[in-house]
C-alpha cells in the first residue's frame, strides 16, 4: 500500500457486505464488482484507516464473464440502516464516505470475458470526525446494480455507546428502538426478562442481534413473544450490550387482561342486575295497586279496603 502526499495511511482489506442492493454475483450469474486481489486473495470488502487529511488508495475490479461487452457506472455511497429492522441500505445522496471516493474512471467499458481494474482514492477531509464511516462502491449496468462495502475508520478517539428506548408490548411481540450514541459500528446483544405477579414469565439469555448499528442511527426492532400470559401484570426489561463497553437497559409495565371473558362476565352481571331491578319494581307496583296478595289488598295485613268519600272544598260551609 502506498502513502499519499498528505500523510502515511494504511489501507487493509477484509470481507464483502452487500448494502441493500443486488449482491455481487459469481461468474455464472453475471458480472460482479469486487476488491482487486492485489496479492490478497479473497478480500470481500475494503477496510481503510487514516487520519483526517489522508488520501487512501486502492483498486476495484469489475468482472464480466459474459459473451457481450458491458458498460457500468461507478459511484460512491454512504451506508445506512433501514429504520425498520436495521438492515443495511444506501443513502440516495452521499454526504460522508461516499462523497470522499474518487474514481480514475466513473464509466467503465468491460469487454466480454474480461476484468477491468479501476483505481480509486478516499480523501478524508481535514475536519472528519474520528470513528467509523461505513460506505460502499456501487456499480450499475446491464439492468442491475451491485455493491461492495467500504469500511473506513478515521483515526482518533472512539466511543461505543447505545441506548434502548420506546419499549412497547402488543400483538405478540415486544418492540423497541436502538440508538447508536457513539462513533463505532455496533453489533448488539439483547437479553429479555419479564416478571409477573407470581414470578418470572420470560427469561431470554443474551443473544447477538442480526444488526450492524451504524454511528448515529436509530432502528426499530421487534422481539416475538407469542407465549405471553393471558392474565397478569408484568414488568418487562430489556438489556442491550455491545463491544467496547456499550450497555443500556429499559423496560415497561404491561397488563394482560382476557377482554373477551371480562366482557362475558360483565354482560352476565348486567343481566342479573336488570332482573333484580325488574323484580323490585314489579313487587312495588303490586303493593301499590292492592292486587291480591299485596299488603293493601284483600287478605293483606290491613284487611279489605274501606269506601272513601272525596270532598272538594269550594268555600265556606254553614
Amino acid at each position: 500500500m502506498q502513502s499519499a502526499a498528505r500523510g502515511l495511511c494504511v489501507l487493509a482489506l477484509a470481507a464483502v457486505a452487500l448494502l441493500g442492493v443486488v449482491p455481487t454475483a459469481v461468474a455464472d450469474e453475471g458480472w460482479s464488482v469486487v476488491p482487486s486481489a492485489g496479492g490478497r486473495d479473497g478480500r470481500p470488502y475494503f477496510y481503510a484507516e487514516g487520519a483526517p487529511g489522508a488520501v487512501l488508495q486502492d483498486t476495484v475490479s469489475v468482472i464480466n464473464p459474459g459473451e457481450e461487452p458491458l458498460t457500468v457506472r461507478l459511484r460512491g455511497a454512504d451506508a445506512d440502516n433501514s429504520q425498520e429492522g436495521g438492515g443495511f441500505a444506501l443513502r440516495a445522496k452521499p454526504r460522508d464516505t461516499g462523497s470522499w471516493i474518487t474514481f480514475a474512471e466513473k464509466t467503465v467499458k468491460v469487454p466480454a470475458r474480461t476484468r477491468a481494474d479501476v483505481p480509486f482514492t478516499i480523501g478524508v477531509p481535514e475536519g472528519a470526525i474520528p470513528g467509523d464511516h461505513p460506505g460502499a462502491i456501487v456499480a450499475s449496468g446491464g439492468g442491475r446494480s451491485a455493491a461492495v462495502r467500504v469500511q473506513l475508520r478515521v483515526a482518533g478517539p472512539t466511543l461505543s455507546a447505545l441506548t434502548v428506548e420506546d419499549v412497547a408490548v402488543g400483538d405478540g411481540r415486544i418492540s423497541y428502538d436502538l440508538v447508536n450514541r457513539g462513533n463505532t459500528v455496533l453489533t448488539p446483544k439483547l437479553a429479555v426478562r419479564a416478571d409477573g405477579l407470581f414470578g418470572e414469565v420470560l427469561d431470554r439469555a443474551p443473544r447477538t442481534l442480526p444488526v450492524e448499528l451504524l454511528p448515529g442511527r436509530r432502528v426499530t426492532l421487534r422481539e416475538p413473544w407469542p407465549e405471553r400470559p393471558a392474565f397478569d401484570s408484568v414488568d418487562v426489561r430489556l438489556t442491550v450490550t455491545a463491544a467496547g463497553g456499550a450497555h443500556d437497559e429499559a423496560g415497561m409495565a404491561a397488563r394482560f387482561v382476557p377482554w373477551g371473558a371480562v366482557a362475558g362476565l360483565a354482560g352476565g352481571l348486567v343481566l342479573c342486575a336488570g332482573g333484580a331491578v325488574w323484580f323490585v319494581r314489579r313487587r312495588r307496583r303490586t303493593e301499590e295497586s292492592g292486587e291480591p296478595g299485596g299488603p293493601g289488598g284483600p287478605g293483606g295485613p290491613d284487611g279489605p279496603e274501606q269506601p272513601r268519600t272525596e270532598v272538594e272544598l269550594t268555600g265556606a260551609v254553614t
